[in-house]
């Protein structure tokens, strides 16, 4: 690793993060004896003074050699020493503070489309490989659209009954509220009325729903479902028709929605992976109220020039330290991505597939707070995946849906476009409404791009798959299909990854239970 990190390290096999810094302090190489024997009174002093108070004139590091003439450092340990720290500062602020830089590129995705107000509605009908969204399915028919409560006040929604789950986050994408079948509406449709941190309460709010966001910028995300044959024309009715997003202060005479058919267009929703990302947080830190994040969180950012009413310019060596922290923070959360370090997130003991909601809190909470905030899993999901609600991690038996991620064969090696695969999925899913499986670029955590654009399979759609005799279907993953098996082929390109989640759609006991299990993807040929 060039710049930084190769000034800092001493072998190159070195990991500069700040775990392995305070380890290496904890057992220094001491370059000289000022380690006294208990009791003794070492040299200068007059009278015995406990080893573990000194800092010796030389100690090696993973990060780099640090000198000192008693206790005080020479002018290059100064420059490491602070440089380092900002390095672990941008990799923290890089991992903490994902969420909000992959909700801010999702509303510049939307705004890049024309979708720059509450009057308009992205509709994905379905979701195909062109848009660059965070493990998007191609299962259900989506509407996405964004609102500025510093701009409007307080916001009305209006949801249509039988419209699907829907959830509106805030811009560090923690939960506000639910819509739909798990909010209070119980799908059977209402009014939301969402309120901003500057806003007031009305003094009537009958026949609302009353929520309150600690953000300015809001996110409203809608599912609707495909009908029996797997069409969306119904669904995309239902939104039309139904779908609502007006300031309470033009109640009584709204402005006209727009809904806007983005599941095909070319754009992009994800962060960046480099220098960039500050930039995308920056936006987020100068428009959102101080108060949307504590003071240990911008403290993290302004120790890197982050910081509200104040312009971002680092220097060019500030530049290459930041850069290269999110380096090494993508290449951790790239490495617990696929195969997740945390045994409690996989489903079975002896198979690849595990949840990607560890823990079973959406606020990433062990123990209910006991053990603080599981911080390895939320980086994990926000690198992945998007939609925060409790929603996602409540057995709700019927309703709802439940996830199986899976990026290694059966014998734990990281699936290969170049190769083929078969995965069965077992007689008799449970699955009240129907079951799916897309596969998924690792590179942009989106629909994998190939000729099928369609990059999936399910049971509503897919009506032609070849079945089992005893009720199983065989799925075929590879760069070309296996005759005869055709319809039941998930194209792969050579010399790219891929990774795959099922997904249940009204689960049902026997997987709550595990009676019925995901079967490991097999390599063949």
């Amino acid at each position: 690793m060039k710049g930084f990190a190769s000034r800092f390290c001493t072998r190159s096999s070195a990991v500069f993060l700040a775990s392995a810094f305070a380890a290496s302090l904890s057992t220094p190489v001491l370059a000289q004896s000022a380690v006294n024997a208990s009791g003794s009174v070492p040299k200068g002093y007059t009278t015995p003074i406990p080893a573990e108070l000194f800092t010796p004139d030389q100690v090696d590091t993973s990060a780099g050699t640090f000198r000192f003439f008693d206790g005080m450092p020479d002018a290059a340990t100064v420059d490491a020493s602070f440089d380092y720290l900002k390095f672990i500062r941008a990799y923290e602020t890089f991992l903490t503070l994902m969420p909000a830089a992959s909700i801010e590129m999702m509303r510049v995705g939307h705004a890049q489309q024309g979708v720059d107000d509450y009057t308009k509605v992205m509709l994905m009908a379905p979701l195909n490989s062109n848009p660059l969204f965070l493990t998007g399915n191609t299962d259900t028919v989506y509407g996405s659209a964004f609102f500025n409560l510093k701009d409007t006040g307080p916001m009305v929604i209006e949801i249509p009954a039988g419209l699907g789950p829907g959830t509106i986050n805030d811009a560090y994408f923690r939960f506000v509220a639910d819509t739909g079948a798990p909010g209070p509406d119980r799908g059977k449709g209402g009014k939301y009325l969402i309120l901003g941190p500057d806003d007031a309460e009305p003094a009537n709010t009958e026949g609302y729903f009353v929520f309150r966001s600690p953000s300015y910028s809001n996110w409203l995300i809608m599912r609707a479902f495909l009908d029996d044959q797997g069409k969306p024309d119904q669904a995309v009715a239902n939104y039309e028709n139904g779908v609502r997003l007006y300031p309470l202060s033009l109640k009584d005479n709204p402005p006209a929605m727009t809904f806007v058919q983005g599941g095909d267009l070319v754009f992009n929703t994800v962060h960046a992976n480099n220098f960039h990302f500050f930039e995308e947080l920056n936006t987020v830190i100068q428009r959102e109220p101080v108060d949307l994040f504590d003071p240990e969180l911008l403290g993290l950012a302004s120790a890197i020039g982050l910081e509200k009413g104040k312009p971002f310019n680092p220097s060019a060596e500030d530049r290459r330290i930041l850069e290269e922290a999110v380096q090494v923070g993508v290449a951790y959360v790239r490495s617990d991505m696929g195969k997740p370090r945390n045994r409690d997130v996989y489903f079975y003991e002896d198979k690849q597939w595990f949840s990607p909601f560890a823990g079973g809190s959406h606020e990433w909470l062990i123990d209910g707070g006991k053990g603080g905030r599981n911080l390895d899993a939320r980086s994990n999901f926000f690198w992945g995946y998007t939609v925060n609600t409790p929603a996602m991690v409540l057995k709700m038996v019927g309703a709802g849906s439940q996830y199986g991620v899976v990026a290694t064969d059966a014998d734990g090696v990281y699936l290969d476009g170049s190769k083929n695969y078969k995965f069965t999925v077992d007689a008799n899913v449970p699955a009240k409404d129907f079951w799916s499986m897309v596969v998924y670029d690792p590179q942009t955590r989106s629909e994998l791009q190939t000729p099928q654009m369609l990059p999936s399979k399910n049971s509503k759609r897919n009506k032609d798959m070849v079945v089992n005799a005893n009720g199983s279907i065989d799925l075929y993953f590879g760069p070309t299909a296996p005759q005869g098996k055709e319809a039941n082929w998930i194209q792969t390109i050579p010399g790219k990854g891929w990774f795959g989640i099922f997904r249940f759609y009204g689960p049902l006991e026997p997987w709550f239970d595990k009676t019925w299990q995901l079967n490991d993807i097999q390599p063949i040929g």
